[in-house]
């Protein structure tokens, strides 16, 4: 009887320590951000003023705050620029990596593909603050060849947004062009090759034979891409800090300076949480409108 017990807990032993890393890592940062957000939590008022609750006060506060929509606007311009670029130039190279031949060299560039992906943000921003920086760095030097003056990439505005722009499409298009090329190994070899048979024109092979079997990885990669995006803030703080001015000052950043340079951390949380709102959002908009079963 004893041992009948013990066997049925013998799932719970073993499930236990991955729930309890879900809960401290996940879950109870989560719960904590939202009750954050219905009190008021200014860091230096906490010994004098405690924390009185405010309800739907501090959410209030930020849909009414200016800074909040325009920074969410240049987080959501950032999105619409660099997910179609890292989709169309991960296809590109997925359906290069798809072609017959060259074993060898395929091998290598799926190798070097790993290595931006594998790179952390902080060293993406500091790779970048040499690639365009305005004396030494290696854009202006190829600009210099070809008779272009210098150009002060991080400290003009729009230049600036342009860099951060390209740094986060050189780090992802490989993950894109990754998991598209795993959809494209799914498609039967016999149905690629009818297809070519029938028709020679790339993009009815493309549309009618690989796009189904894309569609999935097509899905994983808006969510995950959208998700990195929204709370991208690594590389654009070891680049840019958010300027010059605040044309770099993406949500996470400005979530970052409510919660540790203005203290305000109730503030913060409700800008947090409605990013993650924000996100549910999108994914199951992604989810509904790109996603579908492949039979």
């Amino acid at each position: 009887m004893a041992h009948r017990l013990d066997s049925r807990w013998t799932p719970v032993w073993f499930l236990a320590p991955a729930v309890i890393a879900l809960f401290a890592i996940g879950i109870f940062p989560t719960l904590y951000a939202l009750w954050n957000s219905l009190h008021q939590v200014i860091l230096p008022k906490i010994p004098r003023e405690g924390t009185p609750f405010v309800g739907l006060g501090n959410y209030l506060a930020v849909l009414t705050d200016p800074t909040f929509w325009d920074a969410l606007g240049r987080t959501l311009l950032f999105l619409v620029i660099v997910l179609p670029a890292e989709l169309l130039l991960g296809l590109g190279v997925a359906l290069l990596l798809h072609k017959p031949g060259l074993p060898l060299l395929k091998t290598l560039a799926r190798l070097s593909l790993v290595i931006p992906m594998a790179t952390t943000y902080a060293v993406v921003g500091l790779i970048g603050r040499l690639i365009f920086n305005r004396d030494f760095g290696v854009v202006n030097w190829f600009l210099g060849l070809v008779g272009i003056g210098p150009v002060e990439w991080l400290g003009d505005p729009s230049f600036a947004f342009v860099s951060i722009a390209l740094m986060d499409i050189w780090q992802w298009t490989p993950f894109c062009a990754l998991v598209l090329l795993a959809g494209l190994t799914m498609v039967p070899p016999e149905i690629e090759e009818a297809a070519r048979l029938e028709t020679k024109r790339f993009r009815h092979i493309l549309r009618h034979v690989q796009l189904p079997f894309l569609l999935p990885g097509i899905t994983a990669v808006l969510i995950l891409r959208t998700a990195d995006t929204l709370k991208l803030f690594d590389m654009i703080f070891t680049m840019t800090r958010g300027g010059p001015g605040a044309a770099t000052e993406l949500i996470s950043i400005t979530i970052q300076r409510i919660g540790f340079r203005v203290f305000d951390q109730g503030v913060a949380s409700a800008q947090a949480i409605l990013l993650l709102v924000l996100t549910i959002v999108l994914s199951r908009m992604y989810i509904r409108l790109v996603y579908q079963e492949i039979e």
